[in-house]
């Protein structure tokens, strides 16, 4: 890769770290477990699609624990700095290896990474945290914000990757 293509992958994966930063901090819809809904993962997805699984991985985990820092949620950076890193890896790689990168692709990948997130916070909540089974009440939140982050993020995806823009080179 030339110097131009890595500064503008550099870029890309700031952009859009700061794009998961705004679409997670800015809406938050509460849960019973005092936690919070958003639309963070969408824009997750969208980027792990669009730049891969490297670049996707930085920028899901940098804008998503920035988000935990800046909103207080201090004991949960550590934990979606990985969460969100493995989701973009996750998501991007299994686009990136599929001989088609079109809807059924990014949806399986969306879904995969959904579902690294759901599992990663209950294990974190269940063993770092010490919540044990109490941790399961977050589930269905999690769950819920996983079916619309990979929804949207994978229609997000489709309508954009047609665009001709040096970004959607992979």
């Amino acid at each position: 890769m030339e110097r131009r293509d890595k500064t503008r992958q550099i870029i890309y994966t700031a952009v859009f770290a700061a794009l998961i930063f705004a679409a997670t901090y800015a809406v938050k819809i509460p849960t019973f477990t005092g936690g919070y809904v958003h639309p963070g993962d969408a824009v997750l997805i969208l980027g792990a699609c669009l730049l891969g699984p490297l670049p996707g991985a930085l920028a899901g985990a940098l804008g998503s624990a920035l988000t935990d820092l800046a909103g207080g949620y201090l004991v949960y950076v550590p934990g979606t700095l990985v969460i969100k890193g493995a989701m973009g890896l996750c998501c991007g790689a299994i686009l990136r290896l599929s001989p088609r990168r079109g809807g059924w692709a990014a949806a399986v990948g969306a879904v995969a990474a959904e579902a690294l997130m759901v599992a990663g916070y209950f294990a974190y909540e269940a063993v770092c945290l010490g919540l044990g089974m109490g941790a399961a009440a977050s589930v269905p939140a999690n769950m819920g914000q996983g079916l619309f982050g990979a929804a949207a993020g994978v229609a997000l995806y489709l309508a954009l990757r047609k665009l001709p823009a040096p970004l959607l080179r992979q």
